[in-house]
């Protein structure tokens, strides 16, 4: 009975506690995989896909809910990225760069002020399934592990902070509570809209490299 008492206080704890920096990479580099296995898939383009633990695989799932509908929204912002950035996806440092560029200017309001917002999470995810889309189907699957491995550095130096306040991932799960159209399209509109122009001015800023 003792032991039990004592698993039960641990598992408490465990759920009750924020989560680490290094966790919420973890799963931000997670949904990031749920996400282009995804995309992948439904262009017809085989990849494998790891299970998720249950709390992390709802978070994904309502990931893949709003990004279906900020693709909807705005299809051509979400197409053939790689074309819109101008880059090849045979350089991994390109696709890195060209990512990061992007991720960068999508959460920007100015020089030193980054507004993060989970619209603007969602649109990041979709052109990182995009861009993976782009770099299979042009013979460079290994890509997908680089835009993985970014899409983690970039929740490291940036997002951890914004993810602690609002207690994870799963604060993203409320994004559903309302589902009323012109909720969808206060937010999801907004960011589909500002994601277009920030693909328009990375273009500009790798090109000037």
């Amino acid at each position: 009975m003792e032991m039990l008492r004592r698993s039960s206080v641990f598992a408490a704890e465990v759920f009750d506690r924020s989560p680490t920096d290094k966790e919420l990479v973890s799963q931000g580099k997670a949904l990031c995989r749920d996400y282009i296995h995804s995309r992948l898939h439904r262009a017809g383009i085989g990849w494998t896909k790891a299970e998720q633990p249950g709390t992390l695989a709802e978070v994904s799932s309502v990931l893949l809910w709003l990004g279906d509908e900020l693709e909807y929204l705005r299809p051509n912002v979400y197409r053939n990225v790689a074309r819109q950035l101008n880059i090849t996806v045979a350089s991994e440092s390109v696709v890195s760069d060209a990512f990061l560029a992007v991720a960068a200017d999508i959460f920007s309001t100015g020089r030193t002020h980054t507004c993060v917002t989970w619209g603007k999470v969602v649109s990041l995810y979709a052109v990182a399934g995009a861009l993976a889309v782009d770099c299979v189907r042009h013979g460079h699957p290994a890509m997908v592990h680089t835009i993985v491995d970014c899409m983690g550095e970039f929740v490291r130096k940036s997002l951890t902070s914004w993810l602690k306040k609002r207690g994870g991932w799963t604060d993203l799960t409320k994004c559903v509570v309302n589902t009323d159209s012109s909720f969808r399209s206060h937010w999801l509109v907004s960011a589909a809209c500002t994601c277009g122009h920030y693909m328009k001015a990375v273009v500009l800023y790798i090109l000037r490299e």
